[in-house]
């Protein structure tokens, strides 16, 4: 073949090309026997070449993409031959003039087969749904070729990396997908250096004041943190020593998205978060000997500092589900504050790191299936079972087989594997449907509990039925599985259907009484005004009396209309693909009907996002609202970044949570502060005392970030506060 590089290339370019290249041969550590490197070497002068006439965004050449692919795939996935291949091929067929039968003809069928399903998921028609449909077929994927998904993962990784040439509202869109389906999925296949990553590329586009703000007070005190840890090591590696065990520690720093979300979680600053630098001990041993290893090394640690047993979490006798093993212990140092460790072998630590190809690597022929084999087979069993709606998939996937796991027990003994936060009623219907439709009640651990009750893990239940028990509505509020939905759902229609002649005998009368045509037209309309989806449900609600004569009377013979009233606010636009084919920035003011989300209640001043859905106001969300990330990473094409310009006259509602001592007189200051001095409105505050300690939360309503910001100072200079945050 002909190793020459085509001329549209310049010099310079040919020579970064063969370097980044050199770069992928590095990174891979799999078997690279003379025929691998010369097939690995065909499918990258035929990329080269292919790819001649094509840049990308900054202008570069766009062969540099497929080597970084396949580059990330070899080095953070440690992934083989075939894999690296299609890496380097992925786009070909999408984006030349190549097609399948030319892969197939020049790599073989098993490289065509992985092209394909790659380039599948990039041709969605419905451009609406594209985001959702693409992550549909890529769970689908998983049921017969993983590779498929982690090459996907890969090219996500490196179009992340590369993401700030794109636009505004794309960065967003893009941000907001990483964030709710690649970064969980990486995790779930035990990709933790690409999760990791991929969360905070996602972080620095959807919340930049907060990612840079993370960043610069990591770098201000990384110095000090590593000389602490240095300072807290040195005893224990003399105790290693003394026993004449081979331990190497490092210093581990934790992700920009980590740190975040454990402020938020535990409501800390950062100078008040431990963890953010932490150990990690590494040991070589057989498998057969990493437990009673791993153990002695946290005997040692405890003979030299003090552990915080309500820390220690043991995942090398109950490995996550995704094959993380480790423990996770936490000591407290002679400088008075308290030190992260994890301990682990090598073994342990590759497959923490690389997940689903080192667990296979390390995993003998006949080793028992693990959490991670188990998990596959639930995959496999929601792929074949899953509903025709693409939403409901999604939603099902992310809530049920993203979650972290409990393991309970059933009276025979049997685990059952359930999302955290499972209730006995999601528990009943994993058993099977019709126990779930007739639960009263249930037995957890010999204990009677209601139906709502959270389990955990290592709980033994055993479900109380009735057969005059039917499923009903309200147990959606203490479902937590969209699988234990979907079959309540399921259960609900399957019971009214039984009311169908009685609703249906009962609307016809109520129509002759008021002298109306018992149509589907006027059906229709009574079915949209009390939000009812289904002939069934509206003929069962008829039939209960939940729509009675006077509800159908008023919508179909109105005798006034009530006119709404519609909010405005002038802000900028900023382009979205719905509103512009091209990339260029819009910047339009004017004033649009809106609505403002209660569950971030953004205000002028905040990052926000706006949704753009015909025949409906704009929906306003704080760009790191984790709603509007969930909707970015649907409705990418109704996305509208929005600049605030607000006029005075509008407020807005914030909330605030205030930590502070129990002193008399701090009501009246507070209060003082807000009417007086701010002279602003409050809508509500709530306190609660506790051993010397105030917990307030109140309402107020503001015009801007700016109006916020002072209270907050002034709030601050109490002497009796100690801590106020922002309510999301």
């Amino acid at each position: 073949m002909d190793h020459s590089l085509p001329d549209t290339y310049s010099a310079e370019e040919k020579e970064e090309i063969l370097r980044r290249y050199a770069r992928l041969l590095e990174a891979w550590h799999t078997r690279k026997e003379p025929q691998d490197l010369e097939t690995v070497e065909k499918a990258f002068y035929f990329a080269v070449k292919a790819h001649c006439n094509q840049r990308r965004r900054t202008g570069e050449p766009y062969i540099y993409h497929p080597i970084e692919v396949a580059t990330i795939a070899a080095q953070d996935i440690g992934l083989g031959r075939t894999s690296l291949v299609c890496a380097l091929l992925h786009d070909v067929v999408e984006d030349t003039e190549y097609t399948l039968d030319d892969i197939t003809s020049m790599f073989g069928e098993k490289v065509s087969n992985i092209i394909d399903g790659l380039t599948k998921l990039d041709k969605v028609e419905n451009a609406e749904s594209m985001q959702l449909e693409n992550f549909k077929k890529i769970i689908r994927t998983l049921s017969y070729d993983i590779r498929v998904v982690l090459i996907k993962l890969a090219d996500r990784l490196h179009n992340m990396r590369t993401l700030s040439s794109m636009p505004p509202h794309k960065q967003l869109k893009i941000a907001s997908e990483t964030a709710y389906i690649y970064a969980p999925l990486a995790y779930r296949l035990g990709l933790h250096t690409i999760k990791n990553e991929l969360e905070d590329l996602s972080l620095k586009y959807t919340d930049p004041v907060i990612y840079n703000s993370i960043v610069k007070q990591m770098n201000d005190v990384r110095s000090e943190r590593i000389g602490q840890l240095k300072a807290f090591l040195e005893p224990v590696e003399a105790a290693f020593k003394a026993r004449g065990i081979e331990v190497q520690s490092k210093i581990v720093e934790r992700s920009t998205h980590s740190i975040w979300k454990r402020m938020k979680k535990k409501q800390l600053t950062f100078d008040e978060l431990y963890g953010a630098f932490h150990l990690r001990f590494l040991i070589d041993c057989p498998p057969e000997m990493e437990k009673i290893e791993c153990w002695k090394i946290y005997a040692i640690i405890t003979d030299v500092y003090t552990p915080n047993v309500s820390k220690l979490k043991d995942w090398i006798s109950t490995p996550k589900i995704n094959g993380y093993e480790s423990i996770h212990a936490v000591f407290m140092g002679n400088d008075g504050k308290w030190v992260e460790v994890q301990i682990r072998s090598r073994r342990m630590d590759e497959i923490a790191e690389k997940g689903f190809t080192a667990y296979w690597l390390y995993r003998a022929d006949n080793q028992t299936e693990s959490g991670f084999d188990e998990w596959l087979k639930r995959v496999n069993d929601f792929i074949s079972s899953e509903s025709d709606s693409t939403l409901d998939f999604v939603d099902t996937f992310t809530n049920d087989l993203f979650a972290d796991e409990i393991k309970v027990f059933t009276p025979q003994g049997r685990a059952i594997t359930l999302p955290k936060n499972a209730t006995v009623l999601d528990f009943a219907y994993n058993i099977h449907s019709e126990i779930g439709n007739h639960s009263i009640a249930a037995n957890v651990n010999s204990r009677l509990v209601h139906l709502d009750q959270k389990l955990k893990t290592g709980d033994q239940v055993e479900i109380i039925t009735s057969e005059s028990q039917h499923p009903q509505e309200k147990w959606f509020e203490f479902l937590n599985t969209a699988f234990a939905k979907s079959k309540l759902k399921a259960g609900i229609k399957e019971y009214r259907r039984a009311f169908r002649e009685q609703g249906e005998e009962k609307f016809n009368a109520i129509m002759k009484k008021l002298n109306l045509e018992p149509s589907k037209a006027n059906r229709a309309k009574v079915m949209e005004s009390e939000q009812v989806s289904s002939a069934v449900d509206f003929f069962y609600f008829v039939a209960e009396d939940k729509i009675t004569e006077s509800i159908i009377q008023k919508v179909l013979k109105p005798q006034s209309s009530n006119s709404s009233f519609l909010k405005y606010l002038t802000f900028g636009l900023l382009g979205s693909d719905s509103r512009q084919k091209k990339d260029e920035t819009l910047d339009t003011p004017g004033e649009f009907d809106f609505n403002v989300a209660t569950c971030c209640n953004p205000i002028p001043g905040d990052e926000v996002v706006a949704f753009n859905f015909p025949g409906e106001p704009l929906q306003i969300h704080r760009s790191n609202c984790p709603k509007a990330i969930e909707m970015m990473s649907r409705y990418g094409n109704n996305i509208v970044k929005a600049k605030w310009q607000p006029k005075s006259e509008i407020a807005f509602l914030a909330g605030l949570q205030i930590t502070a001592i129990d002193n008399i007189g701090l009501l009246n200051k507070m209060t003082d502060l807000f009417s007086n001095e701010l002279k602003l409105n409050l809508h509500s505050l709530q306190m609660e005392s506790k051993q010397n300690l105030v917990e307030a939360t109140l309402s107020v309503y503001v015009h801007s970030t700016k109006e916020l910001d002072l209270l907050v100072s002034k709030l601050n200079q109490f002497k009796e506060v100690k801590k106020v945050t922002r309510l999301v």
